[in-house]
């Protein structure tokens, strides 16, 4: 466009100047003429104010001279160039010429190129080469421009422009500008950039600086970029050198569209002949908003007065934001609502509920139904039996107990008796149970697991404590008194990067906390039907529990096998009449698989887990946003389960929007570079969270706790360090990007693994995708590649892969993709990437009928009842398939490594047959294709 390569001046002319005087002083100057116009409007008038603009905006190829004449009198002379033809100070001086008389030789001192008849005729369209004051070529080079910045925040597609300016308290040096703005820019590449940004000027085309953490503001004002072919964002007009103040009113445009998606440069004069030194910006839309562009001159302009104030300063010590702007940005994680509720232990929140609904149903299991009286009765019984077992108030006592209503009796058995409960899953590891119990320091662990750990604290059953209550189970009797609502009310264990599962201390006051954060919002009561879904040892469920008693709902406990099961746990939901769902990303595909059009559910609460929000395009085809709200909820188990919360609607799935949403009432969020300062909305960096959520600590692990949990710089008490990397936008709502351990380097590039999986997800036939690192030789790091996992079972992986080679560079591509039915999941809910199978680099053929039927007869298929020979034929074929290897009737299902996810995908693929899935609990009774078939598994 020609009107980026152009910049204009007003000069607002006395009555002493004529407009054959103009014409005369023009033609010494060069081969220009001038064009006299009559504006019949005042000179202050909006009518002339708009034809000024239009005229200041009109782009030429080579130079325009408009005389504009206002009906009081008033003139004013506009000057429009190409830079490549008269750069800023032949501008300037190109004006004196005409207002003053100055001599026309002034303007080859400070001309950018030598005016040629050709390069100068007006409608010509050619430029000239020459040189400015330092023997550089001056006109503005062609660059490549790049995509909008992630802390731009434009408008994909808009295609207007404007600008912005502010002030600046002294001259800028045009190398320090340069130098500023690079490392400006560095800073806004976010947590764990690299020392190397791209920008542009107009007279030296794209370059590189690199900006080492360790070089003072003085050696980045004397290194030397490197020319690159690199796309810009950023570009810089580079200020004119010797210009001086222009001794009239006037007005200059340093560019009539910017040249770059952000185009920057600094007016000496303030652009209008008058007044100081101005930093001042021209930006595209479809690239950034207003405020981003306010907030990073602003940014700039810090930046550039340290290179002036402190030279010796380390690069890596240089602020970005300065107090004022610290604490705009501190306010910005803050919601403006509050929490209302005193703090209290969960017991006392119970008890108003018991008192106010006693004979209403609290929990079920599908076997029995508790009311709140009587789980509280429970309750108390459990808690007697604790104390008379040695419990006190301050004690930790573990529960390794299945999914019914007794393990919710037996948390608030555990919270009455003035103690706080320490849950694991009956299906974890022996290891893992025994270094909780040890951890924790368990001396009494309340479970039915008959393979329990030995010496990981005394095992005892419910029965063996409701024996051991001495109380009348009619009559409330006092339980021993606790401090209050800062006691711990329960230690969930959580995996980090490395290491041992670590304790999560959380209070009383916590949970009270985020149900009162909740409950208007969202309209939590009575009348609400919530699942007990997931693991007791996952602080979802902490959620889930706790969220439905306090609240007054009918908690229904959903089995493991039925959490497995896609349309039982469906048919579930429908005959419960469930309303408030809470599910992991992961999880909730499984349901979307499902005929799920009957459910009553109002609410689904997302956690655990990023969500890719374009999942939920198909159940909202289904479920109309005002009859059933959508909300993904980010959080950690160290601020007390959820810390943020956004609605989703069908336009944010269809944009796939990664907002989390800001911060619930009580809550506050920053953003913070990898030295803990924070950072500007819009760009990435470590999450961290304070307010009413952060837990107490880690258990027994002081050090870890004190580098986790620091003082909050800007609110009373302490913020905690995710290791979550987010953007904060304007708005204040959160962008969740991932962990940023996530991020792993192969033969030399470092790689974002959540990049490719978003890829895989663009594929509108990939419903669910997983990508991981593997090594086929631990010890060699030539050997290391990515391996994709995509769902459903039934894509094409060479289409998948040649799809994503279409977006991605070759080194991020996978180099396997395995088509999955769902993807595997932990206790928790999570993905579990320790279960996913070995990558599938060609199918394997099912077994020839011929083989099967050999293979059934030598191994006495034809014994079994009849047809059996039929069923084990069919078993095998789909196990082989699906487990990629051949199986004999006789191999164990799981020893083959089949888990509970891949018999969802057996089941899937029998019914494709026209045959009967089946039940993951068949399979862990009979987990032989010889057991299955001899008990009916599946028709022949």
């Amino acid at each position: 466009m020609v009107g980026e390569r152009c910049h204009a001046l007003r000069v607002r002319l006395s009555s002493r100047v004529t407009a054959a005087e103009l014409t005369a002083r023009l033609g010494a100057a060069g081969p220009w003429r001038l064009w006299v116009e009559d504006v019949a409007a005042g000179a202050d008038e909006p009518a002339a104010l708009r034809r000024r603009q239009t005229e200041l905006n009109r782009p030429t190829p080579a130079v325009r001279c408009v005389l504009l004449g206002h009906a009081d009198g008033v003139e004013d002379l506009i000057l429009v160039a190409d830079r490549s033809v008269l750069d800023r100070n032949a501008l300037t001086r190109l004006a004196a010429v005409l207002v003053d008389g100055s001599d026309p030789a002034i303007i080859s001192e400070g001309a950018a190129a030598t005016v040629t008849e050709g390069a100068a005729a007006a409608g010509s369209g050619s430029e000239a080469a020459g040189s400015d004051a330092s023997g550089s070529e001056a006109v503005i080079r062609p660059v490549g421009t790049g995509p909008a910045p992630d802390w731009g925040g434009g408008t994909s597609g808009a295609t207007a422009w404007a600008t912005r300016s502010l002030d600046l308290p002294a001259e800028a040096d045009p190398a320090a500008l340069r130098a500023a703005l690079a490392l400006t820019l560095h800073r806004y590449e976010g947590h764990g950039a690299t020392g190397d940004i791209t920008l542009a000027t107009d007279r030296r085309g794209a370059l590189t600086h690199t900006v080492p953490a360790d070089a003072t503001l003085a050696s980045l004002l004397a290194a030397v970029p490197s020319p690159t072919d690199r796309p810009v964002i950023v570009g810089l007009l580079e200020p004119a050198l010797g210009a001086g103040p222009f001794p009239h009113t006037g007005e200059y445009l340093p560019c009539l569209a910017p040249p770059f998606p952000l185009t920057v440069t600094v007016l000496q004069d303030g652009g209008a002949g008058e007044g100081g030194p101005r930093l001042w910006a021209a930006y595209r839309s479809s690239h950034f908003t207003p405020e981003t562009v306010d907030g990073f001159l602003r940014h700039l302009a810090h930046v550039l007065g340290q290179f002036g104030q402190t030279p010796a300063l380390r690069a890596d010590d240089a602020e970005l934001l300065d107090a004022a702007e610290r604490e705009r940005v501190a306010a910005l994680g803050r919601p403006a609502a509050v929490l209302t509720g005193a703090p209290e232990r969960l017991t006392d929140a119970f008890a108003r509920v018991v008192a106010e609904r006693p004979d209403a149903p609290a929990v079920g299991d599908g076997t029995t139904t508790l009311t709140y009286r009587e789980l509280d009765r429970l309750a108390d019984r459990l808690a007697h039996g604790l104390v008379a077992r040695g419990v006190a108030p301050g004690d930790r006592v573990g529960i390794c107990l299945e999914r019914t209503d007794e393990i919710v009796a037996a948390m608030l058995g555990v919270l009455k008796a003035g103690a706080a409960y320490v849950p694991t899953d009956p299906a974890y590891p022996a290891d893992r149970l025994a270094h909780t119990a040890q951890d924790a320091r368990l001396e009494l662990v309340i479970t039915r697991h008959t393979e329990y750990p030995a010496g990981a604290g005394e095992p005892v059953t419910p029965d063996d404590l409701l024996t051991a209550d001495s109380t009348d189970s009619t009559d409330s009797v006092a339980l021993p008194g606790a401090d209050g609502p800062d006691d711990p009310a329960y230690v969930i264990y959580t995996s980090g990067s490395t290491g041992r599962p670590k304790g999560v201390v959380v209070p009383h006051r916590n949970v009270g906390a985020l149900i009162d954060a909740t409950r208007e919002e969202y309209g939590l009561g009575p009348d609400d039907v919530w699942t007990f879904f997931h693991s007791g040892a996952f602080d979802f469920s902490v959620w889930e529990i706790w969220g439905c008693l306090l609240t007054g709902g009918r908690l229904v406990v959903v089995p493991y096998l039925v959490s497995r099961e896609p349309e039982e746990f469906r048919d579930l939901l429908r005959r419960e009449g469930v309303t408030v769902l809470s599910q992991t990303p992961s999880a909730f595909s499984q349901l979307l698989e499902t005929d799920h059009a009957a459910l009553a559910v109002r609410l689904v609460v997302f956690g655990g887990e990023p969500l890719d929000a374009r999942m939920l395009l198909r159940w909202f085809d289904r479920h109309p946003e005002d009859e059933c709200r959508m909300v993904n909820m980010f959080g950690i188990t160290e601020t007390t389960v959820h810390v943020t919360a956004q609605t989703l609607t069908r336009e944010l799935a269809l944009a796939g929007s990664k907002s989390v949403g800001p911060a619930l009432p009580g809550w506050h969020l920053y953003v913070t570079d990898a030295r803990g300062r924070l950072v500007p909305p819009g760009v990435t960096g470590e999450i961290r969270v304070g307010g009413a959520g952060v837990a107490l600590g880690y258990l027994g692990q002081p050090e870890l706790t004190a580098a986790r949990f620091t003082a909050d710089p800007y609110a009373e008490g302490r913020q905690y360090h995710s290791g979550d990397l987010g953007r904060l936008r304007p708005d204040g709502t959160l962008e969740h990007l991932g962990r940023i351990d996530s991020q792993v380097k192969i033969r030399g590039f470092r790689i974002e693994l959540d990049e490719i999986r978003s890829v895989l997800l663009e594929d509108p036939d990939v419903r669910a995708a997983a990508v991981v690192v593997r090594r086929d030789d631990p010890a060699d790091p030539a050997t290391a590649r990515l391996d994709a996992y995509v769902v459903p079972a039934d894509l094409d992986p060479v289409g998948v892969r040649k799809r994503a080679a279409t977006v991605l560079p070759a080194y991020m591509l996978p180099a396997t993709v395995t088509p999955l039915d769902s993807l595997p999941l932990t206790t928790n809910g999570k993905l579990d990437t320790v279960r996913l199978p070995e990558p599938t680099r060609t199918a394997t053929p099912p077994p020839a009928a011929a083989a099967v039927a050999g293979e059934g007869a030598r191994d006495g298929a034809g014994d079994g009842a009849a047809g059996s020979e039929g069923k084990a034929a069919v078993l095998q074929e789909v196990w082989s398939a699906m487990l990629g290897t051949p199986v004999g009737l006789d191999d164990d299902f799981f020893e083959l490594g089949g888990n509970s996810l891949l018999a969802v995908r057996i089941s899937a693929a029998l019914r494709a047959r026209g045959l009967p899935a089946v039940p993951l609990r068949d399979l862990f009774r009979t987990p032989t294709i010889r057991e299955l078939a001899g008990a009916g598994g599946v028709d022949g």
